[in-house]
């Protein structure tokens, strides 16, 4: 009887102990939930960061009234000023609720500088309008992440950032490093895509499978994004956008250049800005093989239908021909493996050769380059 007493004791203690775990945890959480910050800054950009930027003279020209450019002392325009991007700093409160912008206001300032900013045509150069547009986008990703930001809006916030980004991974692409830094754009648009499909696991969003796709083209040849993607939900999987991502995926992965090239033609816009980092390595694959399968001075290939396999005007698939040691005679390209060369870094210029035949898309205003996919 006397040995039974400590192990019911124990048991007793133990269970109480249990009991009171759920209730600490709870606590623990509603302690943490109330030490976020939550914003309550209604306007694109906060009244004390405005006035600063404004006595010193650090407001972009974006953001002034109309005719004060001029002026010693610009005047801002409180529609047209956006909280711009600031590292944090040792002694600096970031997490003031005065400076914060809530969901509401996140998504407002990007649908501004979306669609009345990049997508318009009065802002002008478009380098610079990229580079205004980036720091208040990161901006507004800063703001999110302080306040824990999840929801509808945040989703519609990543979905426009992606857009933008990849538009102008596309646009700006051979620009000189001082105008567009490719691996910078490249970071801050993985670490969006990556915090999309995170919120895409709370449950069914409308533009689910075509960003579901972007991904696997912008990383074409990733074992992560391909695993990702036959990981999803058969509902996702198999929806048509899903699905030629995937053979366009394949064909990347078995080097099937030819195959890869006709399926990018089926392309919309916004996929094509999604897969063209991969597409000058592929027409260059292409005329590997084909250099050693049609090495013979006396076969000859016609220009035009090599052309409609690049997925390239005749011009530009002569001028690719020639890059890589192919020459090309009139309508006629001889090909010979022993002449074949890879191409130098940078030659031929990137953006250039990414053109498509059909390049209404690449003479197209941001509007509706941006709008196409939407």
């Amino acid at each position: 009887m006397n040995s039974a007493w400590p192990h019911s004791r124990r048991g007793r203690g133990h269970r109480h102990k249990d009991q009171g775990r759920p209730n600490r945890d709870r606590a623990a959480e509603q302690k943490a939930e109330d030490s976020v910050p939550h914003g309550i800054c209604m306007t694109m950009c906060p009244a004390y960061e405005l006035r600063q930027r404004e006595v010193q003279n650090r407001l972009h020209r974006f953001e002034m009234v109309a005719g004060t450019e001029r002026y010693r002392v610009p005047c801002a325009d409180v529609s047209r000023a956006v909280k711009e991007y600031s590292r944090p700093a040792a002694g600096k409160d970031s997490t003031r609720s005065s400076d914060l912008r809530p969901p509401s206001v996140l998504l407002k300032t990007v649908c501004y500088l979306v669609d009345a900013v990049a997508a318009s045509s009065i802002f002008q150069p478009w380098t610079e309008v990229y580079s205004f547009v980036f720091d208040r986008l990161r901006s507004v990703r800063q703001d999110m992440i302080i306040q824990r930001v999840s929801g509808p809006e945040c989703i519609a916030v990543l979905e426009k950032s992606v857009r933008f980004l990849l538009y102008a991974s596309y646009r700006l692409c051979g620009q000189p490093l001082q105008h567009y830094d490719p691996r910078i754009n490249d970071t801050h648009l993985q670490e969006s895509l990556s915090w999309l499909l995170e919120c895409y696991k709370e449950g069914k969003h409308q533009h689910q499978e075509e960003f579901q796709a972007l991904n696997l083209l912008y990383n074409m040849g990733s074992f992560h994004a391909t695993q990702h993607a036959l990981e999803l939900p058969e509902r996702i999987r198999c929806s048509p956008a899903v699905q030629l991502a995937l053979a366009v995926n394949r064909a990347y992965m078995e080097r099937n250049s030819v195959r890869l090239l006709r399926l990018s033609q089926k392309l919309d816009f916004m996929q094509v800005c999604a897969l063209h980092r991969h597409l000058l390595t592929s027409r260059r694959d292409l005329l590997l093989v084909f250099s050693h399968g049609y090495s013979s001075r006396n076969c000859r290939y016609p220009l035009k239908r090599l052309a409609h396999l690049l997925f390239l005007k005749d011009t530009l698939a002569a001028e690719l021909c020639q890059v890589h040691g192919v020459n090309v005679s009139g309508e006629w390209v001889n090909f010979s493996k022993s002449s074949f060369t890879e191409a130098l870094s940078g030659d031929p210029q990137c953006r250039h050769m990414h053109e498509p035949v059909d390049d209404e898309h690449w003479n197209c205003s941001a509007s509706s380059g941006i709008y196409d996919c939407a």
